[in-house]
């Protein structure tokens, strides 16, 4: 059975990838502080402006506020008391243009503060703040304005309105400038491997490998010294590198620290990560010592900590045991973007003040390299030998019987009973990993769906298929036959897809360049007996065999079984070949 619409197929699916993306202006976290997790420090010269319509109100009137100045991307809006700047948020909004701004919930008051819904550039924004019926004497309009990520202003006061029959404010107290950030220095000499597993506790990749001497060497090490740990990473990234604590396996409540490339400087700080969301990132404070290099594309961080901070619940101590990430991806203007391959994480919990050992890890978890393994085996292996025995083989082995029934039957049945096994489990190990669906994943988990039903579907209908001789039999051999080419075509193009994920992220273009080969292998080998089988129907063969047939007729006929033999024989042989391969590529992950 021919595999060429698999190629079709292919590039059709290939063609297309989702876009991940993340929503602007939804900031209620950060109602109270009105401070974004950008983890630089704010700006203090202010170049923007609030003005209002009104500077006295009554209860359930509407003021137009206007937000002005230089060109900025992101804003939040919030009014409250002058008198407890601190306080929630009074009074709600309306909207002008919601195409550039949207109400948020701040303290349990709905529409209480307003923001951007798009990173668009902009020089003005307006929406009305509408009175309460029971609010405080003087209200103040406070703002916070981002032009990037790295560059922002925090709470810049706004004017001061009173209600009706209280007298006039006209002072803005200005809110405190915030203290300077700690700055990271120079590192003057390069992170090396030297002490690993003797004075200090390292994790890296590939196993062994040396900072210092091999680009792609990706190295975590802690030292501890008194009460303190030094903590050094490397890594060839173009955007950031960190590493997280972690109770589990999985992204979400971590002890995250961050070394991200901002222009010509690398800022080092600490951050948090409450789901599978960007990192919160808290003032660098509590760290020490922070130095940086980038040479020949190689970035390198080191920093110490001391080894509890009381006062700081998302700082974990660092004597417990945690499951260890270390993971990477691009930055523009300070601001990480999603990895975009799967984090390396350890195999089990470590405590990094133990004793020094010296680990490697996966990125990839087990239950995802047995989903792809066990897939690949199914439907590249079993299937594809299955197939080949029963369109080829009932003529080579016409009266050989197992079980009451023919050896190729049997063959086939077997092989393909242990396919829709293969597939189930397989089709189970992600949800087991997971624990729901994934929305990452593209295309490749609709298209496992579509596999499953058609692999389920194909004993069905075996069950039910007519007698031979029946006037239903073609009807059934053409469903049967359909079914089956799709079910591959779409199992092809799954792996395809699946070798890119995150979660098994195969070399590349290692792995596309194998799954082609063994496409082009299959084709061959199906291409070679078909036309085989041609010239023994079309009698060829016989002209130039007469001579030999006179002496035996068995021996032409013998012949091509015996060729046949050969072909599947070496094709099994192929299969494991690249099955070998393609198993040996994701135990490395």
């Amino acid at each position: 059975m021919a595999l060429v619409p698999v190629f079709v197929v292919w590039l059709l699916v290939c063609s297309s990838s989702p876009v991940t993306s993340y929503p602007d202006g939804r900031v209620s976290e950060v109602c109270g502080s009105m401070v974004p997790h950008h983890g630089h420090h704010p700006q203090s010269k202010v170049i923007h402006n609030i003005s209002v319509d009104k500077t006295v109100f009554n209860p359930g009137d509407k003021i137009k506020v206007t937000l002005s100045g230089s060109r900025f991307s992101g804003f939040f809006v919030q009014a409250r008391n002058a008198n407890n700047l601190d306080g929630d948020a009074v009074g709600s909004f309306s909207l002008i243009d919601p195409e550039v701004s949207q109400l948020l919930t701040c303290g349990g008051v709905p529409d209480s503060a307003v923001s951007q819904t798009n990173k668009r550039r902009k020089e003005q924004v307006e929406f009305y703040w509408i009175a309460p019926s029971a609010g405080p004497q003087h209200i103040q309009f406070l703002a916070t304005i981002v032009e990037k990520y790295s560059i922002y202003w925090v709470k810049i006061p706004g004017p001061i309105i009173s209600q009706s029959g209280f007298p006039l404010v006209s002072s803005k107290p200005q809110t405190p400038v915030p203290p300077a950030l700690p700055s990271a220095s120079f590192l003057t000499e390069g992170i090396s491997s030297s002490g690993c597993g003797i004075n200090k506790f390292c994790v890296r990749s590939p196993t062994s490998c040396d900072p210092r001497r091999e680009l792609h060497c990706f190295f975590l090490s802690f030292r501890r010294e008194d009460d303190s740990m030094l903590i050094e990473m490397s890594g060839a990234v173009k955007g950031y590198l960190s590493f997280a604590l972690s109770h589990d396996q999985w992204m979400g409540d971590d002890d995250v620290y961050l070394c991200v490339i901002n222009g010509q400087t690398v800022e080092i700080s600490p951050a948090y990560n409450r789901g599978r969301t960007h990192p919160e990132v808290a003032s660098p404070d509590i760290l020490h010592d922070m130095a940086w290099r980038i040479e020949n594309g190689i970035l390198q961080c080191s920093f110490r900590r001391h080894l509890r901070i009381p006062d700081d619940k998302e700082r974990f101590p660092l004597d417990a045991s945690y499951y260890i990430f270390l993971a990477d991806g691009d930055a523009e203007d300070g601001h990480i973007h999603r990895h975009q391959r799967q984090p390396l994480i350890t195999s089990k919990m470590y405590n990094v003040t133990g004793s020094n050992e010296d680990v490697g890890g996966s990125r990839s978890p087990l239950l995802i390299k047995f989903h792809g393994a066990v897939m690949f085996v199914a439907w590249m292996t079993t299937v594809s030998i299955g197939v080949l025995v029963a369109r080829f083989f009932k003529p080579v082995w016409p009266t050989f019987t197992l079980c009451g029934e023919k050896i190729w039957f049997q063959v086939h049945r077997i092989l393909m009973v242990t396919t829709v096994l293969l597939t189930v489990l397989a089709f189970a190990l992600p949800f087991l990993y997971r624990g729901h669906w994934s929305t990452r994943a593209g295309y490749h988990p609709y298209l496992g769906c579509v596999v499953l039903a058609l692999a389920i579907l194909q004993p069905i209908m075996a069950v039910f298929r007519p007698p031979p001789g029946s006037e239903r039999r073609p009807l059934f051999n053409w469903a049967h036959w359909g079914t089956g080419t799709f079910a591959r075509i779409v199992a092809v193009a799954a792996i395809f897809l699946g070798m890119d994920l995150q979660a098994l992220d195969l070399p590349d273009p290692w792995d596309t360049y194998t799954m082609v080969g063994f496409v082009l292998w299959h084709v061959s080998i199906d291409i070679m007996l078909e036309v085989h089988s041609f010239l023994q129907q079309k009698g060829i063969e016989k002209m130039l065999e007469d001579e030999v047939e006179i002496l035996n007729p068995s021996i032409a006929k013998d012949e091509g079984h015996t060729f046949k033999k050969i072909v599947l024989t070496v094709y099994i042989c192929g299969n494991f070949a690249f099955l070998i391969t393609f198993l040996a590529a994701i135990n490395q992950l």
